[in-house]
């Protein structure tokens, strides 16, 4: 599994944000970001996940400020999963996954 770097390239795109405004624009689907965070020795798992245009993380608190950077750590994010919305107990919501993090910033991908 290849793994998306939060490298400087990206941090100029800033993917969470830019993945948050196509969330808005898209109000019935979930997407969720799995990867990790990385601290000194260790990685910790990270999971965020993105609907109606906000961002939430279930592993790690997230900076609300929008002049800020979601994640204050540097990460490392390896798969993203697109479900439509509601969830339910069925996996009939799952829509598709993809390792790459450019294949969601297309809003064509989120259909």
């Amino acid at each position: 599994m290849e793994e998306t770097l939060a490298s400087p390239k990206m941090e100029e795109i800033d993917l969470i944000n830019s993945l948050e405004k196509i969330s808005s624009k898209i109000p019935n689907r979930i997407l969720k970001l799995e990867g990790f965070i990385l601290k000194k020795n260790h990685k910790e798992l990270l999971e965020i996940i993105i609907f109606k245009g906000f961002s939430s993380s279930t592993t790690h608190p997230i900076e609300m400020d929008l002049e800020k950077k979601v994640i204050e750590f540097d990460y490392k994010i390896t798969n993203f999963k697109l479900y439509m919305s509601p969830l339910k107990e069925t996996k009939d919501n799952f829509i598709r996954e993809n390792q790459n993090s450019f294949f969601f910033l297309n809003q064509k991908n989120w259909i």
